[in-house]
C-alpha cells in the first residue's frame, strides 16, 4: 500500500465521516477567528492612530520642552517640568523659524448637560489653550469659532456628543477648580471627532494659564513651525543654541512618534497582549478538544486499521493518513477562521463606538503576519493534537482485527498514578518554596505549570473516582447507565472534561484574584481610614482632574466637621530614584487615617521635612534625623530631613510632604482624596448632607461613606471581570463543543447497544435523559477540577505577589454560579447527541456492525 493510496483513503474517510469532524472544525475555526480578529484589530488601531497623529501634527516641525523628567515607581510615563511661555517670542526670532506658540496642557474634566462627569475612568480628560495658528494646533475647528473671551471654550466633537453639549451651551470644567464655560466651537483631532475616549477642552491662553498652571507665564511646551525650505532637523539645530539650560528641542516627527508610542506602543500592546492571552487559552482548550476527537476516532477504527496492517499497510502510512486528515480539517477550518476573524475585527470596529470606545476612522488593515500566524497556529494545533492518536493508530497490530473491544485501563494505571502523584508533589513543593519563603514569581509560575500538568496526567485516574462520587446521588436505571457509560472509558472522560477544566480554571483564577483585590481594598480602607466620609476622585485609569485643593479647607470650616484633610500628589527623585509624594497636612492626616506607630513627629515637617513609610525607609536607609536630596521637575534640588517614620502606607503613600514644601515646585495642583471626620454627636447623615452641599460648589464630586469609598476604589475590578468572562466564554464554548462532539462519536460507537436498550423497553425520553446525565457527569468532573485548579492558582498568584497586605478571598457565591453554569452547559452540550441517539431506528441500530 503506497503513500498516494493512503492519502486517497484519508480523503475518502473525510468524505464518508465528515460529520464526525464538525467539533474539531468548529474548535479550530473559533480559535483561529479570535486570534485573527485580535491581530487585525491591533494592526488597524496602530495604523489609525499613527495616521491620526501624523495628520494632527503635520504643521509642527519642532517641539521645545523641558529636558527634566521624573518617573515615579510603577509609572510608564514620567512627569515633565514646564518651560517659560515667553520663550516662544524669542524663538520666533531665530532664523528659519516661521512661527512659535506656547502649548499649555493640563487635566480638565467636562461635566455633561446633566452634571455628570464625562470620561475619567481610563483615557485622560485634557484641557489646554487654543492655538490660533492652524499649522501648530493639532485640533481643527469643525464648527463654530475659536475662544476669544474669558469663559469661552472649544470642545472636541466626540466629547460634546457624549456630554450632550452643543454650541452655545454652558457647562462646568473641573480644572480641578470648577470653571463655568460656554461652548463656542467643536473641534476634531486628525480628522476624527476625538482620540478614542480622550476628551479635550480648548480655552483662551489667559484662562489656560489661570486654571492649568501653577504660575502665570508657564507652558507645557512650545510648538515651532519652520520657514520655507528648512527641514525639521535643520530647525532643531538652529533652535538648540537659543535654548536655556534644562530645555531641549525635538523634531515634530519625533514628537508624533512618541505620542504614537505612548498610545499605540503601550496601551495597544497591553490591550492586544491581553486579548492574545485569551486567544491562547482558547487555542489550548482547542488542543484538548481536537486530541480527544482523534483519539476517539482512532479507537473506533482499530479494526479498520488492523485490517489495513494485515493487507500490507506500514505504520508510517497509518500515521501519515491520520495526520493528513487532521491537516485537511485544520486547513479548511483555519481558512474559514481567517475570514471569520476579519469579520470579527470589522464587527468590533462597528461595535466599539456603541460602548464608548470608538475606533479611529479608517479601513481595516490586514497584514501578512495577521493572516500567516493564525493559519500556522491552526495547522500546528491540528497536527500536534492528532500526533499521539496518529502514532497510536500506527501501532495497531494486525491481530487487533479479531478483537471485539479494547478495554480502557487508564483509570487503574499504576504508572499513571505514580507519575501524576510525583508531578503533583513536585508542583506543591515548588509552589510552597515560591510563596512561603522569599516570594518568587518564577518559582510560583513553575509550580503552577507543573500543577496543570499533574491534573492532566492524573485525569483518567481521578475520573474513575470523581464520576463515582459525583454520580452517587443519581438514582434510577437510566442515571445508573449514564454513570457506567462515563466510567467505561476514564481516559476519554478525562480528555473531554480537561478542555472544560482549563476554561473553568481560568475563570476561577480571575474570579478569586478579583475577589482578593476587593477584599484587600476593603481591609485597607477598614484598617487605615479613620474618618467618617471620603470625597474621592476616580480611583483607576488616567482620567479625571482630581479635587480642588480649596475643597478640604471649605469642608473643614463646617460646624459639623472636626477634621478635613486633602491628599494631593507630587513627584520627585529621592536620592536619584523617582518617587510619588503625598502632599498634605501630615498632622491633620493622622486624625483621619490610621498611620500606625509613628517614630518622630508629623507636626513639624515645615518646608524641608519628610515623613516616610516604614517599609520604604527600611529599603532606602532612611530614619528620623537623616537627610535625602529631592530633585523636582523644575530642575531644582533641595535637601530634606526625615522627621517621622510611620507604619501604614495603605492610603497615605510612602512619602509625605507639606503643601508649603510642594508649592514652589507644583504644576497643576489637585487632591485625589479628602478625608473627613465629624465632631462628636454629629449624626452621619447630617454630616454627610452638610459636606455634600459644600462639595457641590466644587464640581459635584461624590461624598461617600467608608464602605462606599472602598467599593468605588475597587470599581474597576468588576469591569475587568466582566470583560474576562466575556472573553473566556469562547474557551468554554469550545470546551462544550468538545463534549458534544465526543458524545456524538460515543453515540455512534454504541449504536448497537443503544438499539438493544430501546428493544428491551427504554423509551426515547429515557435514552435522551441517559445521554444528558452522562454529559452532566463529564461536565461536573471538568467543572469541579477547574474550580480546584483555578482556586489553587489564584492562591498562588496572591501569595507570589510578595505584598503582605494582599488578602486572599474565595467568592463562594460567584464560584457557585460558575459551578452551576458548568453543569447547565453540560446538559446543553448533550442536546444534539441525545436527540440523535433517540432518533435511531431500533432494528437498524441492532444490525449495525
Amino acid at each position: 500500500m503506497n503513500t498516494p493510496a493512503t492519502l486517497r483513503l484519508a480523503r475518502s474517510s473525510l468524505r464518508a465521516h465528515r460529520r464526525r469532524f464538525l467539533g474539531t472544525f468548529a474548535a479550530v475555526l473559533l480559535g483561529v477567528a479570535f486570534l485573527t480578529g485580535t491581530l487585525v484589530m491591533g494592526d488597524t488601531l496602530r495604523a489609525s492612530f499613527d495616521s491620526m497623529f501624523t495628520s494632527a501634527t503635520r504643521g509642527t516641525d519642532a517641539i521645545v520642552r523641558s529636558s527634566v523628567t521624573v518617573t515615579a515607581a510603577g509609572e510608564a510615563q514620567g512627569t515633565r517640568g514646564p518651560v517659560a511661555a515667553a520663550l516662544a517670542e524669542r524663538l520666533a526670532q531665530v532664523p528659519g523659524v516661521a512661527a512659535a506658540a506656547p502649548r499649555i496642557e493640563g487635566a480638565g474634566q467636562l461635566l455633561s448637560a446633566d452634571g455628570s462627569p464625562v470620561g475619567g475612568k481610563g483615557p485622560p480628560t485634557l484641557a489646554g489653550n487654543w492655538i490660533a495658528d492652524p499649522a501648530l494646533n493639532p485640533y481643527r475647528l469643525a464648527e463654530g469659532r475659536q475662544p476669544s473671551a474669558p469663559g469661552e471654550a472649544v470642545v472636541n466633537r466626540g466629547a460634546a456628543k457624549t456630554a450632550g453639549l452643543a454650541i452655545g451651551d454652558t457647562t462646568v470644567l473641573r480644572t480641578p477648580d470648577p470653571v463655568k464655560i460656554t461652548v463656542v466651537g467643536l473641534a476634531t483631532f486628525g480628522g476624527a471627532d476625538g482620540m478614542g475616549q480622550v476628551t479635550w477642552t480648548g480655552l483662551t491662553r489667559a484662562d489656560a494659564e489661570k486654571y492649568l498652571t501653577a504660575r502665570p507665564g508657564e507652558a507645557t511646551s512650545i510648538a515651532v513651525r519652520a520657514g520655507p525650505g528648512v527641514s525639521q532637523e535643520e530647525l532643531v539645530a538652529a533652535l538648540t543654541p537659543a535654548l536655556p539650560d534644562g530645555v531641549e528641542a525635538i523634531t515634530g516627527q519625533q514628537a508624533a512618534e512618541e505620542n504614537t508610542e505612548m498610545i499605540s506602543g503601550r496601551f495597544l500592546d497591553l490591550f492586544t497582549t491581553f486579548l492574545l492571552v485569551f486567544s491562547g487559552v482558547a487555542v489550548l482548550v482547542s488542543v484538548f478538544t481536537i486530541h480527544n476527537t482523534f483519539a476517539v476516532l482512532v479507537a473506533q477504527r482499530t479494526r479498520e486499521n488492523a485490517l489495513l496492517r494485515a493487507i500490507g499497510a506500514a505504520r508510517r502510512q497509518l500515521v501519515t493518513g491520520t495526520l493528513a486528515e487532521a491537516l485537511a480539517v485544520g486547513l479548511l477550518a483555519s481558512l474559514a477562521g481567517l475570514l471569520a476573524g476579519i469579520g470579527v475585527a470589522a464587527g468590533l470596529q462597528a461595535l466599539f463606538p456603541a460602548i464608548g470606545f470608538p475606533f479611529p476612522e479608517g479601513d481595516l488593515v490586514v497584514s501578512g503576519t495577521s493572516l500567516a500566524l493564525p493559519l500556522g497556529v491552526g495547522l500546528a494545533v491540528c497536527a500536534g493534537s492528532a500526533l499521539l492518536p496518529a502514532v497510536r493508530a500506527g501501532r495497531t497490530a494486525p491481530l487487533a482485527a479479531l478483537r471485539e473491544t479494547d478495554v480502557d485501563a487508564s483509570g487503574t494505571s499504576r504508572r499513571r498514578a505514580l507519575t501524576g502523584g510525583a508531578l503533583l508533589a513536585t508542583a506543591v513543593g515548588t509552589v510552597l518554596a515560591g510563596v512561603l519563603g522569599t516570594p518568587s514569581l518564577w518559582l510560583a509560575a513553575t509550580g503552577a505549570a507543573l500543577a496543570v500538568a499533574a491534573f492532566v496526567v492524573l485525569g483518567p485516574v481521578a475520573a474513575s473516582l470523581a464520576v463515582r462520587v459525583l454520580g452517587r446521588p443519581l438514582r434510577g436505571v437510566n442515571r445508573g447507565l449514564a454513570r457506567r457509560n462515563a466510567l467505561r472509558s476514564p481516559g476519554r472522560t478525562a480528555a473531554t472534561a480537561t478542555a472544560l477544566m482549563i476554561g473553568v480554571a481560568v475563570v476561577t483564577l480571575f474570579t478569586v484574584f478579583g475577589a482578593s483585590l476587593k477584599a484587600t481594598m476593603d481591609r485597607t480602607v477598614d484598617r487605615s481610614f479613620a474618618g467618617d466620609v471620603a470625597i474621592g476622585a476616580p480611583s483607576f485609569g488616567a482620567g479625571g482632574s482630581g479635587l480642588s485643593p480649596r475643597l478640604a479647607p471649605a469642608v473643614a470650616a463646617l460646624p459639623e466637621v472636626d477634621t478635613a484633610v486633602g491628599l494631593g500628589r507630587g513627584v520627585a527623585e529621592v536620592d536619584g530614584r523617582g518617587r510619588a509624594l503625598t502632599v498634605t497636612d501630615p498632622a491633620a492626616l493622622a486624625r483621619t487615617l490610621d498611620l500606625g506607630g509613628v517614630r518622630g513627629s508629623l507636626s513639624g515637617l515645615g518646608t524641608d521635612g519628610l515623613a516616610v513609610a516604614a517599609d520604604e525607609a527600611a529599603g532606602s536607609g532612611l530614619a528620623p534625623g537623616r537627610t535625602a536630596v529631592l530633585t523636582f521637575t523644575d530642575g531644582s534640588r533641595h535637601t530634606f530631613t526625615v522627621r517621622a517614620v510611620y507604619e501604614r502606607s495603605d492610603l497615605a503613600g510612602d512619602y509625605l510632604v507639606t503643601r508649603e514644601a510642594w508649592a514652589p515646585h507644583r504644576t497643576q495642583d489637585a487632591d485625589r482624596l479628602v478625608a473627613v471626620s465629624f465632631k462628636d454627636g454629629v449624626a452621619p447623615e447630617e454630616g454627610r448632607t452638610a459636606v455634600t452641599k459644600v462639595a457641590d460648589r466644587y464640581g459635584h464630586p461624590e461624598v461617600q461613606t467608608r464602605d462606599e469609598y472602598a467599593e468605588a476604589s475597587a470599581g474597576g475590578i468588576d469591569m475587568m471581570l466582566t470583560l474576562v468572562y466575556a472573553l473566556l466564554a469562547l474557551a468554554v464554548l469550545i470546551a462544550l463543543l468538545g463534549i458534544a462532539n465526543t458524545l456524538t462519536l460515543s453515540v455512534h460507537e454504541r449504536t448497537r447497544e443503544l438499539g438493544l436498550l430501546r428493544a428491551v423497553g427504554q423509551t426515547r425520553a429515557q435514552l435522551r435523559a441517559m445521554v444528558r446525565w452522562e454529559s452532566v457527569l463529564v461536565a461536573a468532573f471538568g467543572t469541579v477540577g477547574g474550580l480546584a485548579l483555578g482556586g489553587f492558582l489564584g492562591w498562588v498568584l496572591v501569595r507570589a505577589s510578595g505584598d503582605s497586605a494582599f488578602a486572599f478571598a474565595v467568592p463562594t457565591v460567584r464560584l457557585a454560579v460558575v459551578a452551576l453554569v458548568g453543569l447547565v452547559a453540560g446538559a446543553v452540550a448533550a442536546w444534539r447527541p441525545a436527540r440523535r441517539a433517540a432518533r435511531l431506528e431500533i432494528l437498524r441500530a441492532i444490525a449495525t456492525e
